[in-house]
């Protein structure tokens, strides 16, 4: 079984990306504004939600993505350990909504602490229902994900063969798809963990 999201691409390339960042911090340290920054580009072209990105959603281009990331940057701004708490995420993103006069979703997070079962259960849930999930990994015991330590990422699809489950990570323009199982197992005991979103007056998917 397997579920992808029909996520955006701006270039060519899926998502959006620190790379593209004009502003210093924002390249080395806006991973989390991104992450908020990717889930309004694709509620905007997929929910019809404009009034959450300012700009034109049926042309798409770096420029304006960058622009896009400095309004989000006061929200979730880079600062010293990171957005490295789901509810730093949550606090500022819920503020970005509400000043863009957005009242009608909510955000919940899932904390890395969480069985690992249960944490399948929300990706395969959320994929389903058609909300991209942002994932902070902090520490890793494994080298095979250095490149998503203390980095806030998207998660936008899930596959299961023979038992074995994968999410598709979005991440710097690219894709890859991860274990989840050891995705989730950092072996540290401060963890990251997921976002959630539904509607207000929904149940958590």
């Amino acid at each position: 079984m397997k579920k992808e999201l029909d996520y955006f691409s701006i270039d060519g390339v899926q998502g959006g990306s620190q790379d593209w960042m004009s502003n210093f911090l924002m390249k080395f340290g806006g991973c989390a504004a991104l992450a908020a920054c990717d889930t309004c580009i694709y509620l905007a072209a997929k929910q019809g939600w404009k009034q959450i990105y300012p700009y034109n959603i049926a042309h798409l281009c770096r420029e304006d993505y960058d622009r896009f990331a400095m309004k989000m940057k006061p929200y979730l701004r880079p600062r010293i350990g990171g957005v490295d708490r789901l509810s730093l995420y949550i606090e500022g993103f819920q503020r970005y909504l509400a000043d863009a006069g957005v009242t009608d979703l909510c955000l919940e997070g899932l904390e890395g602490q969480t069985p690992y079962e249960k944490a399948e259960e929300a990706v395969e849930a959320q994929i389903q229902a058609g909300w991209p999930i942002p994932c902070l990994t902090l520490k890793h015991k494994e080298p095979a994900y250095d490149d998503y330590v203390w980095h806030w990422y998207m998660l936008t699809g899930y596959k299961k063969e023979a038992g074995h489950f994968s999410v598709k990570a979005v991440t710097y323009g690219g894709a890859r798809w991860l274990d989840f199982r050891g995705l989730w197992d950092t072996g540290y005991e401060k963890k990251g963990g997921l976002i959630l979103y539904r509607f207000a007056g929904a149940k958590m998917a």
